[in-house]
């Protein structure tokens, strides 16, 4: 801008073709003068006031740009009461904006009974906990789609995390039948004289992922009602996530209030964040998931040589579907978990200090002690359910769910919370929080 300003000192036209004039004159004295064409004239004329006019609207277009700019800050430090002090890394100056939205609508029609309803919806939800929850959450909603009566989830026992604990080691029952009546109608189980008319045993069907309500109306209800019992397999991500306003409500509802732990779970999970907070005021929940099975999944590459592509290769390939990826490519687009110690670097940067006190919630870290390393360096005081419940956590130890119930509460009742993924305990306690 500064030479713009300067070009604007000599209203003649720019020094360069000043001088550029001056040489052409002194080179033409010895010859002899020919007259000057007016035409000539008046194009330089014009010439020299375009450049004018050109380099002038770009010292205004410039300024009035930068002066727009400077307005809208001050407009927007004055109406956020926003100034240029410290930020406090610790709270959320947008937090009062969020606010729950599960409420039911007066105009939300009352659940059938199970007398009048279509049939009996028998669900068998897949994965752990937390995908397992996602599943029971659209399960409650599908069932109110169909006009069904839900029977209480069967929860996967064959999964990677081998956990044989049922609904009822997990969750309320009573206070999930309960919290919902209003919604859908739900039993423990499929009543035994009903299963005893039946001619045939409940027919059993999986439905594509992320099937919207008119394929349950369509394809699904037609064998329910003629049925009467039917059971969905592999329930996980077999609703659309774009449904009616008061179906994602319901589905909230479900999520977020009906799910409840059951009472051990609840107490050993308070107890441990009582513990955290004796030691400090404030705390971060990190959930570090760094498991085998899920670095392999990601088909990234975290470091470990050939060693590691060797053990994550071979457990890549239990997944015959999965298809081969470029590590450096997936870790370009973001796609690959945070190792401990770009979560530690990551929090660092962001300003937590090394005196913070962290809680990290996980499952069997590849590599580790080694690996944890790094990030306990950068916060020794460094927590895991393990440290905090000693014998307290002993019955809990051999159910991978049950421990993970655990630190969603941790997480949830945590100041800050931090993932190293983008997965399901991740999305559900950012809706939860």
């Amino acid at each position: 801008m500064s030479d713009k300003l300067a070009l604007l000192q000599h209203p003649g036209g720019s020094l360069l073709s000043h001088k550029h004039e001056c040489c052409k004159w002194r080179s033409s004295a010895a010859q002899p003068r020919k007259p000057i064409s007016w035409s000539l004239i008046c194009g330089l004329m014009l010439f020299c006031l375009g450049m004018i006019s050109l380099f002038t609207g770009h010292v205004a277009s410039d300024l009035e740009w930068y002066s727009q700019r400077l307005m809208k800050r001050r407009s927007y430090f004055k109406l956020e009461g926003i100034n240029k002090g410290p930020i406090d890394i610790w709270q959320s100056d947008y937090a009062k904006y969020f606010y729950g939205c599960s409420k039911r609508s007066r105009n939300f029609p009352l659940a059938i009974r199970a007398r009048s309803s279509n049939g009996y919806l028998l669900i068998a939800a897949s994965g752990g906990l937390n995908q397992q929850r996602t599943g029971i959450s659209d399960a409650v909603v599908v069932a109110r789609i169909l006009n069904a009566t839900l029977v209480i989830p069967e929860l996967d026992h064959r999964s990677y995390w081998k956990d044989d604990s049922d609904f009822a080691n997990i969750f309320d029952v009573n206070w999930f039948i309960s919290y919902l009546a209003k919604d859908v109608t739900i039993v423990r189980r499929v009543p035994d004289k009903f299963m005893r008319s039946m001619d045939k045993p409940p027919y059993t069907m999986r439905v594509p992922r992320k099937s919207p309500p008119e394929y349950y109306l369509d394809q699904v209800l037609p064998i329910l009602q003629r049925r009467s019992v039917l059971q969905l397999t592999k329930f996980d991500y077999r609703l659309a996530n774009n449904i009616d306003d008061e179906l994602q409500k319901l589905r909230c509802r479900a999520n977020y209030h009906a799910l409840r732990f059951t009472k051990p779970i609840q107490e050993l999970g308070q107890k441990l964040v009582t513990r955290m907070r004796a030691m400090a005021n404030r705390f971060i929940a990190v959930h570090l998931r760094f498991e085998p099975d899920m670095l392999a999944f990601s088909g990234c590459y975290f470091g470990g040589g050939d060693k590691e592509r060797n053990e994550l290769g071979e457990i890549r390939r239990r997944w015959e579907t999965l298809t081969d990826v470029d590590a450096d490519e997936e870790r370009r687009r973001g796609r690959c978990p945070l190792t401990p110690h770009e979560v530690g670097l990551m929090l660092r940067a962001l300003g937590f200090a090394n005196d913070s006190y962290i809680y990290v919630a996980s499952g069997e870290i590849y590599g580790g002690e080694e690996t944890l390393r790094p990030l306990r360096d950068l916060f020794p005081n460094f927590y895991t359910k393990e440290m905090l419940a000693n014998e307290d956590l002993k019955p809990f130890l051999p159910f991978s769910s049950r421990l993970a119930a655990i630190d969603y509460i941790v997480c949830d009742e945590s100041d800050v919370f931090v993932t190293n993924n983008n997965g399901n305990m991740a999305k559900i306690l950012a809706g939860r929080r």
